[in-house]
C-alpha cells in the first residue's frame, strides 16, 4: 500500500482516539491514518498523513456518504456511514486509560440497518512508514503477528485476512443487525497473555471514562465543556504531562514553513489545562497539571524548559523526515523550543499554583517549586525571552505582565504564606517596569518596549488579575484588540505586516476564548457570549479544535487537536455560567 491508497483530508474531518499515552486520528474513510507508539512522541506506525506508509482501515464497499460522532463524555468515536444498502457504524477506541507501553485499539462494527459488507486494510509501517513488515503469520488460534522495526502487532478478528502489497486485507459481511469487532494491539516489548477480550475491553473502557468525566454541570455549552475535557484528558499521561497536540507537521499555512512537532508538554499549555480544571471543578486534570509542573521546577529550577517529553525529558531537536508531507506543508520531527527562554512560563505556574492553593490542591512540593518559580522570576525578568508565541528574544510585555499576574495570584491565595510579601514586592516591581517602557501613547499596552503594536496576549494578564478591569490600560488594551486584530467576531495574534489579516495567517482561536473573558470581566456578557459562540463553532466534524482557523475556507490550520484552545474553551464556559465579580477583576494599585 502507498501513502495514496488513504490519501489525507480536511483536518476539519478527522476525529482523535487517545488514551493518555497516545493518540490516533481516523478519517471519515474509517482510514486510521496517524499513530505513534509507544508513547507521543515515539515514531508512528501509521504515517499516511503526512505521507509515509501505513494505515489501518475498515471502509465500506457499497457509496457512502460519511458521519460520526462521539459517545458522550468520551474518547469513544463511531464512525457511521449511509451507504446505498444500509447504515454501518464503527465503534473506534484506544482502550482506555492506556497502558504506558501497550497499546489496545479496539473496532467494533454494526450493521444498523441492512447488510454491512466493508473492507479492511491493516498495513503496519514503523518508523514514520519507513520500516517494511516482517513476514507476518497466523496462528492456529486465527490471530495475525506482525512485526515493523521495533514494533510488534498482534490482530485479532480477521483470521481469513490474506497477506500481499497492502499489507493484511479482509473482506468482512454483516447481516442485518450483526456486530463484529476487531482487536489490535501494539508494542515494542512481547506481548502479553492471554489476548485481550473485545467484550471485557470495551465494558472497561466505558466504566473507565464514565469514571475519569466530572459532571461539569456549572457550565454553559456543557457537551462541549464535556468534550474539551475528555480531549484534555485523552491528551495527559499516567505521569501527568499533557502533549500540546497529537500530531506533528500539520501546517498553519499552506507553503509557510511554518508546521511543527507539538506531541510534547508545554508548560504554559499544561498550566492553562489546569487552570481551567480548577475553575470547572475537574480536581484529577488540576492535580496531573501540578504534578508535572511541579517536578519540573524543582528539577531544573531557574532554567525551566518551555516544553518536554511526557517523561520529563529534553524535546529532541528538529529534524525533518524525507516524507512528502502532509499538502501545504513538510515532514518534521522534534522542536527548536529546547533552546528557547519563555520568562512567561514561571508566571503561569505561579498562576497553576494559585489556582490548586485555592483549591486546597497544592501540596509540600508544589510550595516548593511555587518557591523555586518566584526566584526564577527575580532572577531572570531582566533578561530578553522568546514569549508566548516563540518569536526572537526581546523583553516581551506579555512575558513580564503574566509573571505580575502570577505573583499577585499566589499572594492573594495564601495571604500569610512566608512567600506572600515577596510576591507582593516583585510584581510591584515588575509592573512598574513595564509601565515605564510598554504603555502606547494610546494607553494601551503595546507589545514590547520597541514594538509599538497590539498584541491580543495582553489581554490575559489582566484576565488573570495582574491589573483590574477598570484600569485604563486594561480597557485600552480590549478596545485595540476589538478595533486592530478582529474580523467577525474572530481574532488574530497580531499583524505580521501591512497584508489583510486573513492573508497572513488563520484567526487564533485561543485568542477568540480570551476575548471572551476579557468582555465577561468587564461585564459585557452579551459581547462576552458573542465571542464565546464564534469560537465555539471552529471546530471540526468532530468537535475537535486546531490553533488556527481560516476564515476564507471556513478550515483549521494547524495541528490537531491543540490541547490549549480546548482549556480556554473549558474556563471559559465554565466563568461565563456567572456573572463577574463586582467591579471586574481585583482591584490593583496603578503603576
Amino acid at each position: 500500500m502507498n501513502a495514496t491508497s488513504f490519501p489525507p483530508h480536511a483536518l476539519h474531518d478527522y476525529a482523535l482516539l487517545a488514551d493518555g499515552e497516545r493518540g490516533a486520528l481516523i478519517g471519515p474513510d474509517g482510514a486510521l491514518s496517524w499513530l505513534c507508539a509507544p508513547t507521543w512522541h515515539d515514531d508512528a506506525v501509521f504515517a499516511s498523513l503526512i505521507g509515509g506508509r501505513g494505515a489501518y482501515a475498515v471502509t465500506p464497499r457499497a457509496r457512502y456518504v460519511p458521519g460520526g460522532y462521539y459517545e458522550e463524555g468520551t474518547l469513544i468515536w463511531r464512525s457511521r456511514w449511509v451507504t446505498t444498502e444500509g447504515v454501518i457504524e464503527c465503534r473506534e477506541a484506544l482502550t482506555f486509560p492506556g497502558e504506558p507501553n501497550r497499546l489496545v485499539l479496539l473496532r467494533q462494527l454494526i450493521a444498523v440497518d441492512g447488510p454491512a459488507r466493508v473492507r479492511v486494510v491493516l498495513d503496519a509501517h514503523a518508523d514514520y512508514g519507513r520500516a517494511p513488515i516482517a513476514s507476518p503469520h497466523r496462528g492456529e488460534d486465527g490471530v495475525w503477528h506482525l512485526v515493523s522495526g521495533r514494533h510488534r502487532l498482534r490482530w485479532q478478528g480477521a483470521p481469513e485476512a490474506t497477506a500481499g502489497a497492502e499489507g493484511l486485507t479482509a473482506e468482512l459481511l454483516l447481516r442485518p443487525g450483526e456486530v463484529h469487532d476487531l482487536v489490535l494491539e501494539c508494542s515494542a516489548s512481547p506481548l502479553p497473555h492471554p489476548l485481550p477480550r473485545a467484550e471485557q475491553a470495551w465494558a472497561a473502557t466505558e466504566q473507565a471514562w464514565r469514571d475519569e468525566m466530572p459532571p461539569l454541570n456549572d457550565t454553559i455549552a456543557t457537551l462541549d465543556s464535556r468534550r474539551a475535557y475528555a480531549v484534555l484528558r485523552g491528551l495527559t499521561s499516567h505521569g501527568g504531562g499533557m502533549v500540546a497536540a497529537a500530531t506533528t507537521s500539520l501546517p498553519e499555512r499552506a507553503e509557510t514553513g511554518r508546521n511543527y512537532d507539538y506531541r510534547y508538554v508545554w508548560i504554559r499549555d499544561q498550566s492553562y489545562a489546569g487552570q481551567a480544571a480548577a475553575v470547572a471543578g475537574a480536581p484529577d486534570l488540576l492535580d496531573a497539571a501540578i504534578r508535572f509542573v511541579s517536578e519540573r521546577l524543582i528539577s531544573d529550577g531557574p532554567r525551566l524548559a518551555p516544553a518536554y517529553t511526557v517523561h520529563g525529558n529534553k524535546v529532541p531537536e528538529q529534524r525533518e523526515l524525507d516524507l512528502p508531507g502532509y499538502p501545504g506543508g513538510f515532514s518534521r520531527v522534534g522542536n527548536h523550543v529546547s533552546k528557547q527562554f519563555q520568562l512567561d512560563c514561571f508566571g503561569e505556574a505561579l498562576l497553576l499554583f494559585a489556582a490548586a492553593r485555592r483549591a486546597d490542591r497544592l501540596d509540600s512540593d508544589a510550595w516548593k517549586a511555587a518557591d523555586l518559580a518566584v526566584r526564577a522570576i527575580a532572577e531572570r525578568w531582566h533578561e530578553p525571552d522568546a514569549g508566548i508565541w516563540e518569536l526572537e528574544a526581546r523583553p516581551w510585555t506579555h512575558s513580564r505582565l503574566t509573571c505580575v499576574a502570577g505573583l499577585r495570584a499566589l499572594a492573594d491565595a495564601a495571604p500569610r504564606h512566608p512567600l506572600t510579601d515577596t510576591c507582593t514586592r516583585l510584581a510591584d516591581t515588575l509592573l512598574a517596569a513595564v509601565s515605564a517602557d510598554c504603555v502606547h501613547p494610546d494607553g494601551r499596552w503595546q507589545r514590547a518596549p520597541d514594538n509599538p503594536s497590539v498584541d491580543a496576549a495582553l489581554l490575559l494578564p489582566a484576565v488573570r488579575g495582574a491589573l483590574a478591569a477598570d484600569d485604563p490600560r486594561t480597557r485600552a488594551t480590549l478596545a485595540a484588540c476589538r478595533d486592530q486584530l478582529a474580523q467577525d467576531h474572530f481574532i488574530y495574534r497580531f499583524r505580521h505586516d501591512d497584508r489583510p489579516l486573513e492573508e497572513a495567517e488563520g484567526a487564533f482561536l485561543l485568542c477568540g476564548f480570551v476575548m471572551a473573558l476579557a468582555e465577561h470581566q468587564q461585564g459585557r456578557m452579551i459581547d462576552a457570549h458573542r465571542w464565546l459562540e464564534r469560537s465555539r463553532g471552529a471546530c471540526g466534524a468532530s468537535g475537535l479544535y486546531a490553533e488556527e482557523f481560516d476564515i476564507a475556507q471556513r478550515q483549521l490550520r494547524g495541528n490537531l487537536p491543540q490541547a490549549f484552545v480546548h482549556a480556554l474553551l473549558l474556563e471559559t464556559a465554565a466563568r461565563l455560567a456567572h456573572d463577574p465579580e463586582p467591579g471586574g477583576a481585583r482591584r490593583r494599585k496603578r503603576s
